[in-house]
C-alpha cells in the first residue's frame, strides 16, 4: 500500500477546511504588493541569485543588400555594457531593444526552466524527498533541467520520455539520459500523463515509500507557516524514512504549475529595481511560449508590484484559448494558495487578462522550422554573439525586431531570451537538409 503525505498534525492546526492556512493564523490586513513580494520571495532558492544580465541589440537598416532571408533589410550589433536605469536614455540615439540574457544562466538548463524550478526544489528537499519523476518529449528541456537539477542536490530523477529512443543520443535527450533515468513510453500510454505518471511514480515507491504531488508540498509548506514568519519551507523533514524508502514526487510536464511563478515573480522583482529597469519606465516584455506559465508569471509579477510593464507571449504550442485557459488557472490556483497575503484588488484586473497572446510572425506546427530560419539564427549569432534557435527564441527575436523596426511600441522593447542551445543539436538531426545548407549568411 503506497503511503501518500499530508500536512503533519501541526501543520493541520493552521489549516482550515479547504485545506488553506486558517484566518486566525494571520492579521487582518494586507500587505502593500511591495511587502507581499517580500514575504512572498523570503525563501531558499534553487538559484544562488537572480541575476541575469541585460544587453542591447541595436538595429540598422541594410536595403539593398541581396538575399530574401528572414532579416536580410536589416542587421544587428550587441551592446553588452548598456546604460540601465536613469541613464537609459542617453544609449536610445537609434533603433534598439533590450534583451534579457536568462540564456546564461544554465551551461545545460534553459532559463524558463531554471526559473520555473527556482523555487520548487527547495520545497522538494525540505520535504525529503528522494526521487522525482515527470515526462516530456524526447528532446525535452523540462527533463533535462529536472535530471540537471537534481543531480545537483542528490535527488534521482526519473524522466518519462514520449517515443522511441533516437539511434543517436543528443541534445536534450542526452543530457537527460546521463544526468536522469530515462524510460520511453509508447505514444498511446503517453496520451495518458496522469496515469502514466502516477503508475511510475508507485513503482519506484514501491510498498513501503510513499507518493506526492507538488501541490501537496505547497500546502504543507503554507499551512506550517504565519505571516510574520514566512520563510516557505517545511523544517526538518528527513529525506526519505526511517526504513530508507522512498519519497516520491510528481513534477508535471513542463513544470506548469503555480509554484513555477515564483521563480518568474523573483526575476521581476530583480528587474525593476531602479539601477536596472525600474519601476516606472514603460517596457514590452517578449517571450515565445510553450506552456505558457513564463509569460503569466511574468505579467503576474509585475502586476502585483503594480509596474507599467505589457507582457507579450509568443504562441507556439496552442490555441488562444488553450492559453487563457492555462492563464485563468495558474492565476486561481494561485490565489488558492496564497489568499492569506493576498490584496485580491489588487489583481482585479488579472481577470480581464495580463498577457497579450499573439501569433507568431510565421506561425506552423509546432516543432516544424522554415526554410531560411537557420540562416537566420546565424546571421544573429554571428551579429552579436547570442545563439538562438528556431522553434523557440528566433520567434521572440522576430516579434521584437518587428516591433522596433515598425515603431509600433510605445514603450521599451526587452525580449527575454528563454535559452534553448542544446536543441539546436536535437534539430540538426531532424533537419539535416536545412542545417546542412548552411554557409556564410552574411555577405559583404
Amino acid at each position: 500500500m503506497k503511503l501518500h503525505c499530508f500536512p503533519t498534525k501541526t501543520a493541520l492546526a493552521a489549516i482550515s477546511k479547504n485545506g488553506l492556512p486558517s484566518a486566525q493564523a494571520f492579521p487582518n490586513s494586507k500587505p502593500s504588493g511591495e511587502e507581499f513580494m517580500s514575504k512572498l520571495l523570503d525563501r531558499r532558492w534553487t538559484l544562488l541569485s537572480p541575476d541575469t544580465k541585460i544587453h542591447q541589440i541595436m538595429v540598422s537598416s541594410t536595403h539593398g543588400r541581396k538575399g530574401g532571408g528572414l532579416f536580410s533589410n536589416v542587421s544587428f550589433s550587441n551592446n553588452n555594457q548598456p546604460h540601465l536605469g536613469n541613464k537609459m536614455s542617453e544609449d536610445n540615439q537609434g533603433l534598439s531593444f533590450y534583451i534579457v540574457r536568462d540564456d546564461l544562466l544554465h551551461p545545460f538548463v534553459n532559463g524558463n526552466k531554471a526559473r520555473k524550478l527556482d523555487g520548487l526544489l527547495p520545497l522538494i528537499e525540505d520535504h525529503g524527498v528522494t526521487d522525482v519523476v515527470t515526462c516530456g518529449g524526447c528532446q525535452s528541456a523540462h527533463a533535462a533541467a529536472v535530471a540537471v537539477s537534481c543531480a545537483e542536490r542528490g535527488l534521482k530523477s526519473h524522466l518519462l520520455l514520449r517515443g522511441e529512443q533516437p539511434q543517436i543520443l543528443t541534445g536534450y535527450n542526452l543530457i537527460s539520459t546521463i544526468y536522469g533515468n530515462v524510460t520511453y513510453v509508447p505514444r498511446s500510454f503517453y496520451a495518458h500523463r496522469e496515469e502514466m505518471l502516477r503508475t511510475h511514480a508507485n513503482m519506484i515507491a514501491d510498498n513501503t515509500g510513499s507518493v506526492i504531488y507538488c501541490n501537496d508540498i505547497i500546502d504543507a509548506s503554507l499551512a506550517s507557516q504565519t505571516f510574520e514568519s514566512s520563510k516557505f519551507v517545511q523544517m526538518d523533514a528527513p529525506r526519505g524514512t526511517e526504513n530508507n524508502s522512498n519519497k516520491v514526487v510528481i513534477v508535471n510536464e513542463g513544470a506548469g504549475d503555480a509554484v513555477a511563478l515564483l521563480g518568474l515573480f523573483r526575476l521581476v522583482d530583480y528587474l525593476s529595481q531602479e539601477h536596472l529597469l525600474g519601476k516606472k519606465r514603460a517596457f514590452n516584455f517578449v517571450v515565445d511560449s510553450g506552456t505558457g506559465t513564463t509569460a503569466i508569471g511574468l505579467g503576474l509579477g509585475a502586476m502585483y508590484l503594480g509596474l507599467p510593464w505589457k507582457i507579450t507571449a509568443i504562441m507556439l504550442a496552442d490555441t488562444i484559448d488553450s492559453y487563457r485557459q492555462q492563464e485563468r488557472r495558474l492565476i486561481a490556483e494561485f490565489k488558492r494558495q496564497y489568499c492569506f497575503l493576498l490584496d485580491s484588488d489588487k489583481l482585479n484586473g488579472a481577470n480581464d487578462g495580463i498577457v497579450n497572446w499573439v501569433d507568431r510572425c510565421h506561425p506552423r506546427k509546432f516543432g516544424n522550422i522554415l526554410e531560411g530560419e537557420i540562416d537566420a539564427c546565424q546571421q544573429v549569432a554571428q551579429q552579436t554573439g547570442i545563439l538562438l534557435d528556431p522553434v523557440y527564441t528566433l520567434a521572440a527575436w522576430e516579434t521584437v525586431t518587428r516591433i522596433t523596426c515598425a515603431h509600433e511600441a510605445d514603450a521599451n522593447v526587452v525580449m527575454l531570451h528563454t535559452g534553448g542551445t542544446l536543441g539546436m543539436f536535437g534539430l540538426a538531426q531532424r533537419y539535416k537538409s536545412h542545417f546542412g545548407k548552411l554557409d556564410n549568411a552574411i555577405k559583404n
